[in-house]
């Protein structure tokens, strides 16, 4: 699965009055490393996750069905489902669905009680007044039922035997059951949306993780896969879609209705989370006929008639080949259907046969959609794609190990993604995307190691915890150190093997290790390990090492990176938190090879010198920050001075991001840090300018209720402003794009800090494109690229006119990606005589779906508190209205992660003292894991008063000396 997000729209609508969105979702799609997506958005899964890495496993005393996962007992092993999506209102104003399934299962141990996973299902009752039937198969006879009943809490259906069943037997449960098609964006639900002002509904599913039993009683566990027979009933003018190839729909008559039966073929053994289906009146294009694999587009009809299904349809094909080459197997399927949803949790789900997509990662018109649009396009695609193996074909065992199955798909979909955009350089952009966020992410005390034991991990909600930026983009981070270990040829050998062994089967995380210790290692790799040793250090404790190196004397040392060096930390590691850690380094420009750090202390004697630089961690290969003697840092920040070229563009990026980090944990001063980007002036490249970027964001977020806000202002304006003129310049004036990818997206960086900092005609720039659009709305001749930037500008210093028109359009827009730019455009409001009335009237809107879409209201609350009065007011409306959000996102949204959206930033003791009173107030509500998202809030709030308090004076001090 991806989040939904994107590098530039965070970072624009988050530098600017503040950052990328998901995507990531929460994050591109998981959130390609934006501070809302790594800060934010998944902090609150993390929260959650602390608690469960730490629990101890489910007491033995309890019954079966107390229990929340499955008994070893029974096995399924075919279902045949029947679901028939109503598309309109019933008499009681609800939207449902019936249905009637069966499953064949084998009893693997003998037991008196079937279990079967089932939420939220209305059941018809047998003659005998139970919930279900139950049969023998070939010949073997079932027991009598005794009784049954819906065990709510642990979400079974549970059937008591009058005798136990036969191990080694085969049976047949039969169910008929009526459930609603809600707008919660989970299991069986409805999508809307308005086509030529007629209201259509979508009748969609999203399973993972824990939902598939929301539309049929399943044995909804990863390893429990199955073949599975589906029918789909539906109206005359809609279209029924699911995983496997349909094989035939006819006309019939049902309860009086005459409908359409749609029949499919069984689908490969899969697992349920897998599962999709879909009832539409969405059309589709196709591409020629390929050999044995059909690939379709489908969207709303003006969607794929305007082409905006075109560049998918065009590198589907190409991505699909890319991953069978790269993984030396087949596609396994038939077809490869692809669905823009207009209403969709996540960025995208990995259903195999049946991908679905928010409409912002799968659609792309060249005429309305940028070049982050279309990277995020490829990106989740590619992803997903990945998935069709890695994922679906090979499944992990347990939850537990969904770091594995994420966070190598997040890894493989920038290979992916190269082959399909070789130009673009894109390897290189997952250093910001993923890997960098994942290292603040996992420098914080409430991290958790990517794996876990098995039963520490049990309800649907500490599930759903794990679906954060620890197990997307620290799980891809250490897979492509790994791959940079071995080389990706040995990685992928060993990978092969592993999908050949256990193709449709499950696994845990040694299995692949193990594979890759199989296949022949290069001798003169001189691993210090087995794979096993060296990687169990990386997945089974949190957080990764702080590599210290003297040039003075060539001693080496390693300690745990704590972004706050006064956290104390509650979870112990058998490694004591060491690490094997691979060091690749340069001396003076000169590649000196890879170095193994082993202990806590060594000593590397080529690694001494009293007048070369020393750069570690070439390309950020390894996952962990970097630092040096005092020494080590001049000659560094001077070789950045006379001549930054001589360092690599993406270590240039980890120079300022590691820089930055350690002045946070105390461990260089904060000056240091900001010398990092004295060079700037002289920079024109985008990875080094986005990474300090984000970085000086942090520092504008903190300080901007002092009075060294400006100070900084003046400074950062001094360092944009011969960017801003570079691109002035290249694009003949502003009439040009820039031809390379990464060079767009630095000139956005150019407008949007050269506007934020009031350097000279930036604004009146951005006003004239914007005032040009409102007086001939039906031509927008605003570059796509620069959308986001050029609205959200010249809507800050507007005024009412200005807001109304940017929401009329965004009620207008008939492409996801445009109505994405204007929603956060929207929040940038910073006119005084406006701001008191658009602002609380935009946040009211997000109470309302038929105003805002469920699936954006995070999204428009992380923008609408990016400046000082919009967080005021975006506070007090969470405070006011915090039982509508707790009622209606329990989901993929919790109410805790949009809280955590609104107070980040958080620095004061009046922000403080209201943080504490909300606690109390919710703590008595009864919202324990709310409670703990408030503490965390808080102790963030007190880490961010403690560090303007240690660092304004100098911060200040140096900011003018350097602005002099």
């Amino acid at each position: 699965m991806a989040f939904s997000a994107s590098p530039q729209n965070c970072l624009q609508a988050m530098t600017q009055v503040n950052i990328r969105c998901c995507t990531p979702a929460p994050w591109s799609y998981m959130w390609k490393g934006c501070i809302i997506a790594t800060v934010a958005a998944v902090t609150a899964a993390i929260i959650i996750a602390f608690f469960i890495f730490s629990k101890a496993a489910v007491p033995p005393e309890m019954k079966p069905w107390e229990k929340y996962r499955l008994p070893a007992t029974l096995s399924p092993q075919y279902y045949n489902v029947t679901l028939w999506p109503r598309l309109e209102m019933d008499t009681n104003g609800l939207y449902i669905f019936t249905g009637h399934s069966g499953v064949a299962f084998v009893c693997m141990n003998k037991t008196r009680w079937i279990l079967i996973h089932s939420n939220k299902l209305n059941y018809i009752l047998t003659p005998d007044g139970h919930h279900a039937m139950l049969t023998g198969m070939a010949g073997t006879k079932a027991p009598a039922i005794k009784k049954t009943w819906l065990q709510v809490e642990t979400q079974y259906l549970v059937v008591e035997l009058s005798e136990k069943l036969q191990v080694g037997k085969t049976y047949w449960l039969f169910t008929e059951f009526q459930g609603e098609l809600t707008d919660s964006l989970g299991g069986f639900y409805r999508s809307e949306y308005y086509e030529d002002g007629v209201k259509r509904v979508v009748a969609t599913t999203q399973m993972q993780p824990t939902d598939a039993r929301k539309a049929f009683p399943c044995f909804d566990e990863p390893a429990m896969k199955a073949v599975f027979h589906m029918t789909l009933i539906h109206v005359p003018g809609t279209k029924a879609l699911a995983n496997a190839m349909e094989i035939g729909t006819k006309l019939i008559t049902l309860n009086n209705q005459t409908v359409l039966q749609t029949k499919f073929e069984p689908t490969k053994k899969m697992s349920t989370y897998l599962l999709a289906f879909i009832v539409s009146d969405f059309d589709f294009i196709r591409a020629p006929q390929r050999e044995k694999v059909l690939i379709r587009i489908w969207a709303r009809r003006k969607a794929i008639n305007s082409g905006q299904g075109d560049y998918s349809l065009n590198i589907t094909g190409l991505l699909l080949d890319f991953f069978q080459y790269y993984y030396n197997t087949s596609y396994p399927l038939h077809k490869s259907d692809q669905v823009a949803l207009p209403d969709f949790s996540a960025g995208a789900m990995e259903n195999w046969g049946l991908v679905t997509y928010r409409e912002t990662t799968l659609l792309y018109d060249p005429e309305v959609s940028s070049n982050e649009d279309k990277e995020d396009v490829v990106i989740v695609i590619s992803h997903e794609l990945a998935h069709m193996w890695f994922g679906n074909l090979v499944t992990m065992k347990w939850w537990n190990d969904v770091w594995l199955n994420e966070g190598f798909a997040t890894y493989v979909s920038y290979l992916g993604a190269s082959e399909a955009e070789p130009t673009w350089s894109i390897k290189d952009l997952m250093v910001l995307d993923v890997i960098q966020p994942a290292l603040l992410v996992d420098s914080q005390g409430s991290s958790h190691p990517l794996s876990c034991l098995e039963d520490a991990i049990n309800t649907p909600k500490e599930i759903s915890a794990l679906f954060n930026s620890i197990t997307y983009k620290k799980g891809a981070a250490v897979l492509r150190m790994l791959s940079e270990v071995l080389s990706e040829p040995v990685f992928v050998k060993g990978l092969i093997a592993y999908l050949n062994q256990f193709a449709y089967g499950n696994t845990v995380y040694t299995d692949l290790w193990g594979q890759i210790q199989a296949v022949n290692l290069n001798p003169e790799l001189n691993l210090p390990a087995t794979i096993n040793e060296i990687m169990n250090r990386w997945t089974l404790q949190m957080g990764f090492p702080v590599v210290t190196i003297d040039t003075q004397t060539g001693r080496i040392t390693q300690k745990l990176f704590l972004l706050d060096p006064d956290t104390q930390l509650g979870r112990p590691s058998s490694y004591e938190y060491e690490w094997f850690v691979p060091i690749k380094w340069m001396k003076n420009g000169t590649n000196m090879g890879q170095y193994w750090l082993l202990n806590e202390t060594d000593t590397h004697l080529s690694m001494k010198t009293n007048n070369k630089w020393v750069l570690a961690n070439l390309n950020i290969s390894g996952f962990y920050r970097v630092n040096y003697d005092s020494q080590n840092w001049q000659r560094l920040l001077s070789q950045l001075t006379t001549d930054h070229t001589a360092i690599p563009i993406i270590n240039r990026a980890q120079i300022i991001d590691d820089a930055f980090s350690l002045s946070r944990a105390k461990i260089i001063s904060t000056t240091v840090a900001l010398s990092t980007t004295k060079y700037l002036s002289k920079e024109t490249e985008y990875v080094p300018w986005e990474s300090a970027v984000r970085n000086l964001n942090h520092f504008s977020d903190m300080l901007e209720q002092t009075e060294v806000y400006d100070a900084m202002q003046n400074y950062l304006r001094q360092k944009v402003q011969p960017l801003f003129t570079y691109f002035k310049k290249i694009t003949s004036d502003w009439t040009q794009i820039p031809s390379r990818h990464t060079d767009q997206y630095n000139q956005i960086n150019a407008i949007s800090l050269g506007c934020k900092t009031g350097v000279e005609g930036c604004m009146n720039l951005t006003s004239m494109w914007y005032n040009k659009w409102m007086e001939n709305p039906s031509k927008n001749l605003i570059h796509p690229n620069l959308k986001a930037t050029v609205y959200c500008y010249a809507i800050s210093i507007g005024g009412d006119a200005e807001w109304e028109f940017g929401w009329k359009m965004y009620k207008n827009a008939t492409i996801a990606a445009e109505a994405k730019k204007l929603m956060s455009a929207l929040s940038c409001t910073r006119n005084k005589t406006s701001i008191s009335f658009l602002h609380p009237r935009y946040l009211k809107y997000t109470l309302d779906p038929n105003m805002i879409r469920k699936q954006d209201v995070a999204f428009i609350m992380a923008h609408a508190a990016s400046s000082v009065v919009g967080r005021t007011q975006a506070w007090n409306f969470i405070r006011a209205n915090w039982h509508h959000f707790v009622k209606d996102y329990d989901g993929f949204y919790s109410f805790g992660y949009i809280m955590l959206l609104v107070t980040r930033r958080f620095s004061t003791e009046t922000e403080l003292n209201q943080l504490q009173q909300f606690r109390d107030e919710i703590a008595s509500a009864g919202l324990e894991s709310t409670v703990w998202t408030v503490d965390q809030q808080i102790e963030r709030t007190k880490a961010n008063m403690k560090w303007v308090a240690e660092n304004k004076e100098q911060i200040k001090k140096w900011l003018t000396e350097e602005s002099a």
